[in-house]
């Protein structure tokens, strides 16, 4: 097993570790999904969320092998990237992969759980929710930030941004980090990333008004394009629904 540690602590990198090798008969599980497990457990007063990746097909076994990094090294390498950019996320522990000779096995992923209060996905699902507005300014010019230091997050969608409230210093923490690019993005860039949050034209107005006022861009031109982006991205979203559902049903 490859064994990548962020902390100088053999303690706890030994119970990490012992962890990982025992991931599927230990720990809490906290999301049990159709592609990923993610447990966690209290290691040393600390409470650590993993991550397993699924084993990949046989194509991917090759090329995760051979010709890319693993979901688990993107993970924490692009973590400890936006830390070192003061871009909020939960703090990298490590990452662990299984491999063969020819092929690419599993990998995990450690860092620590954060409780936050919620995500941006409760606000797409409660227009009413309290200080909305301001939540909802705050996270654009969060997502602002990002832009200006070329972080291109891929999947910036409802449910990868944590937010703490602290009693209105609203701090932000990006999660599931393993697509991501960085260097200069163009305005077309900037509103695309901003395409998969939220379906409703009223968050969209107040997004792309608080955008304006950060970036000095015209607020008719941003939220224009932040809306057909949006549209666009719905579009292909549901065109690619309706063909996974076609092919079910010729399959059966």
């Amino acid at each position: 097993m490859k064994k990548v540690f962020a902390l100088d602590n053999k303690t706890f990198n030994d119970q990490l570790l012992d962890f990982i090798i025992n991931f599927k008969s230990e720990g809490d599980m906290f999301n049990d999904g159709d592609r990923n497990v993610i447990k966690t457990k209290a290691i040393d007063g600390v409470t650590v969320n993993v991550k397993s990746f699924r084993t990949p097909n046989l194509v991917n076994k090759l090329v995760y092998r051979f010709f890319r990094k693993s979901k688990a090294q993107r993970s924490f390498e692009y973590a400890q990237y936006l830390e070192s950019n003061d871009i909020g996320t939960p703090k990298p522990f490590g990452y662990f992969e299984n491999t063969g000779i020819l092929s690419f096995e599993d990998s995990y992923y450690a860092s620590a759980h954060l409780q936050a209060d919620l995500t941006y996905r409760e606000l797409t699902t409660d227009l009413n929710y309290p200080n909305h507005d301001v939540i909802l300014r705050a996270f654009t010019r969060f997502s602002y930030q990002l832009h200006q230091k070329g972080i291109n997050f891929l999947d910036h969608s409802p449910g990868n941004t944590l937010i703490e409230l602290n009693n209105g210093n609203y701090k932000f923490y990006l999660v599931d980090l393993n697509r991501m690019k960085f260097g200069k993005m163009d305005f077309k860039t900037r509103m695309k990333n901003l395409s998969k949050l939220t379906i409703h034209e009223s968050m969209i107005k107040v997004m792309s008004n608080e955008y304006a006022k950060v970036s000095g861009e015209e607020e008719t031109k941003v939220f224009n394009a932040m809306w057909k982006e949006t549209q666009d991205f719905q579009e292909r979203y549901h065109r690619k629904k309706r063909l996974k559902k076609k092919l079910k049903f010729w399959k059966n």
